[in-house]
Order: C-alpha cells, then sequence, then structure tokens
C-alpha cells in the first residue's frame, strides 16, 4: 500500500487526497516528509452525506492549499443520495467514480512528465474506503501512500499533536459527543475523554466510522495558520460549525 523505500528515485507527481481534516493533512505531511513528490492536493465537494468523503466545510481546502503551497484541484460531483442508493456498496462506487475521473484526467496531462505516480490517503480502518481506492489506484497503474492504515489510533493523534498540528472539531454525530464538542480543539485532554466514550459507546479515537469530523488550521506544512469564524447548528443528536469568514493569518 505504501511506495518503495527509494522515494527519491520515483518519477512522476502525487497527489495527495485531501479533505483539510487531520488524516488526509497528516498522510500529505508524511508524504511530504518522505520526500515524495506531492505536487497537486485534490479535494472532492459533497454536497450532501457521503459514504467515501468528509464534507463539512471543504470549501476551507483552497486557503489551506494555498497555505502548504500545494495547487488544488476542486472536483465538483453530482449530488451524491446516499440515503436512496440501493445499497452501499454501490454508492461507494458511484461516490469513486468522479474521482478517479479527475485523476485519470490528471494522468493524461502528466504523460510527458512521468505520468501520475500515486495518491495519499488519510484512511485508517475503513476497508470500505480504502479496498476502492487501492483497486482505483491499480486501474490507474499508480502507488497508494496510506500512512495511517492500521496504526494506532491515539498513537497517530498523539503524533500528529506533537508534529505541531492544530486541528478543531466541526462536525459531531455521535452518542457522547454534544454541542460543546463543536469548534473544540482536539488536545490531550480531549483525547482523555475521546478514549471513555470509547470505552462507553464505543466512539472512534479518531472519528473513523464519522462520529467526527476535523480542519487542520495549522501545522508544520504550512506557512499560515487558518482563521474562522463561524456559528454552530445543533439538531439535537448532532451538528457542526458553519464558517461565515476564513482567512490566513
Amino acid at each position: 500500500m505504501t511506495p518503495p523505500d527509494d522515494a527519491d528515485g520515483s518519477t512522476g507527481a502525487w497527489v495527495g487526497l485531501f479533505s483539510g481534516g487531520k488524516d488526509s493533512a497528516w498522510a500529505v505531511y508524511r508524504a511530504l516528509e518522505r520526500g515524495l513528490p506531492v505536487e497537486w492536493l485534490l479535494t472532492v465537494h459533497p454536497t450532501g452525506d457521503s459514504y467515501m468523503y468528509h464534507v463539512p466545510e471543504t470549501r476551507l481546502t483552497a486557503l489551506v492549499a494555498e497555505s502548504i503551497g500545494i495547487p488544488l484541484i476542486d472536483v465538483e460531483p453530482d449530488s451524491f443520495d446516499a440515503e436512496s442508493a440501493a445499497d452501499s456498496s454501490t454508492q461507494g462506487n458511484d461516490e469513486l467514480e468522479p474521482l478517479e475521473a479527475a485523476l485519470a484526467d490528471l494522468a493524461d496531462d502528466l504523460e510527458g512528465d512521468g505520468g501520475l505516480a500515486g495518491v495519499t490517503a488519510g484512511a485508517v480502518e475503513s476497508e470500505f474506503q480504502t479496498s476502492r481506492i487501492e483497486a482505483m489506484c491499480e486501474r490507474l497503474e499508480c502507488d497508494l501512500f496510506a500512512p495511517l492504515w492500521r496504526e494506532d489510533p491515539r498513537e497517530l493523534a498523539e503524533s500528529m499533536l506533537e508534529a505541531g498540528f492544530e486541528i478543531v472539531i466541526v462536525q459531531v454525530a455521535a452518542a457522547g459527543l454534544d454541542e460543546s464538542w463543536l469548534g473544540r480543539t482536539l488536545d490531550y485532554d480531549a483525547l482523555e475523554e475521546l478514549e471513555a466514550l470509547n470505552e462507553e459507546y464505543g466512539v472512534h479515537i479518531l472519528g473513523e466510522g464519522g462520529e467526527f469530523e476535523t480542519l487542520v488550521m495549522d501545522g508544520p506544512h504550512m506557512d499560515r495558520r487558518l482563521d474562522l469564524e463561524y456559528e454552530t447548528e445543533w439538531e439535537g443528536t448532532r451538528g457542526r460549525i458553519r464558517v461565515s469568514e476564513a482567512r490566513l493569518e
């Protein structure tokens, strides 16, 4: 699932599958640390609930990409109606199509410059997502770099904090996560509480099951910190922030 150790000898461009959340940001950061030539970031912007993609506030990736200094490709798919899908497997395959089409177009454009070498992904435990991305990479004949895959969630979270990632929770949808978590910084105290919620309710410490979504405000891979103004929306059992203004400091 990861490229050869001699990354410096690889040819072609890498693309970071990027939502602005902590997991995809960590995958891009680790790829850059490793010396992989990540020349593009790519964000899919779902218009509704999605089985495959991070949904809230994906428009902010344009500012984050500017801070990182890597060009961004925006993918605007048709509306995903997860609730009316015949089954989740079919829906997942349908959702993958616009991503694969965008990467195939990019691979064609890069053909004279070494082609598409690989993509980065932030999957931790989701076979549903990872199996589809792996199959896509096989069809595109490129590598997949997934540095979070099957790693210990608590150790991953601590590694992000130790590296200097500033992570904010932008959406919650799980028992034990109330409105007070919206806009909260994911720090060591929050990790302790998430471990307790994991024991009581089964909440994944990294939100891998969609229990919560995050946004990386700052990190060692970013030149400027993201600053937000927002309001919170709470619907009784789930909620999110709605950003009214965003800027780079």
